[in-house]
């Protein structure tokens, strides 16, 4: 999955693909298909930053800022289309326009998302968050992480089934980096196969992450992907299915290598 950034404040490449107040679609065009061409199989498009410490936007920005993108991208590419985002208003309306997926860092916990994503009839992926962007790094507790996500996510899946989302249509993400310390962001990566027992694919999200820069020294975002290379095959080992990345050339370089000597899958 690679993502694109369709802010002007997303902490590893905020304003590349949206400046002046507009989504600069000829960029978005452009690095879409170089995604595609670099061995990604899913797009993963997002109008509202949730770094820490991140301010909320109006349904009404974020809609102006991926809408566009979305269409120019369906258009042009034959590639799915995942939308990050907990506004009802937007998922409805990008299901309308052919997006594939929903990916809610807020598990459709935002009154009408859990509808809006009934209603869509797409898969959608579940993530853990302790407390919200603007805040989930301030002091981040737990008397066991692993423990603790995955409660939350078995509940979120049962809420979603019970809403009438099929079993087979739901991902889900732990949440790293997002009111996790580095202590607890390895001890979820170690534990892993814990939540890879709740019997659903699981998505990671560790590219550039801070807890990279902790790990490495490398404050740049962009110097970040060794670090985030080598936690991506840690994830792999342990169940991950679906790994979400900035850098997709190299990401699908190692995931090829990766599945030559685990799975004897030579090309």
């Amino acid at each position: 999955m690679g993502i694109l950034n369709l802010t002007p404040d997303s902490f590893s490449d905020g304003g590349r693909l949206f400046s002046n107040n507009r989504t600069r679609l000829d960029e978005v065009l452009k690095t879409a298909s170089q995604m595609q061409a670099d061995g990604a199989d899913i797009l993963d498009l997002g109008g509202e930053s949730t770094r820490p410490g991140a301010q909320p936007v109006s349904s009404q920005e974020e809609l102006d800022r991926v809408l566009p993108a979305l269409e120019c991208i369906r258009r042009e590419l034959d590639v799915a289309i995942s939308i990050d985002t907990s506004n009802p208003e937007l998922m409805t309306q990008a299901a309308e326009m052919g997006a594939d997926m929903l990916n809610d860092v807020r598990s459709l916990g935002r009154t009408g998302a859990l509808e809006a994503a009934v209603n869509s009839g797409l898969p959608v992926c579940l993530m853990h968050m302790q407390g919200d962007p603007g805040t989930m790094q301030a002091n981040p507790q737990y008397e066991d992480v692993t423990g603790e996500v995955g409660s939350y996510l078995s509940q979120q899946l049962r809420r979603c089934e019970q809403a009438g989302i099929a079993r087979e249509r739901i991902i889900l993400d732990p949440g790293f980096g997002f009111g996790k310390s580095l202590a607890h962001n390895l001890q979820l990566l170690h534990e892993l196969p814990k939540l890879v027992e709740l019997g659903q694919p699981l998505l990671v999200g560790l590219s550039r992450k801070r807890m990279v820069a902790e790990l490495t020294g490398r404050q740049a975002p962009e110097d970040r992907l060794a670090g985030s290379l080598a936690l991506a095959q840690v994830a792999l080992d342990k169940g991950a299915r679906i790994i979400r990345c900035h850098d997709v050339a190299p990401t699908c370089d190692m995931m090829r290598t990766w599945n030559a000597i685990r799975h004897n899958d030579i090309p």
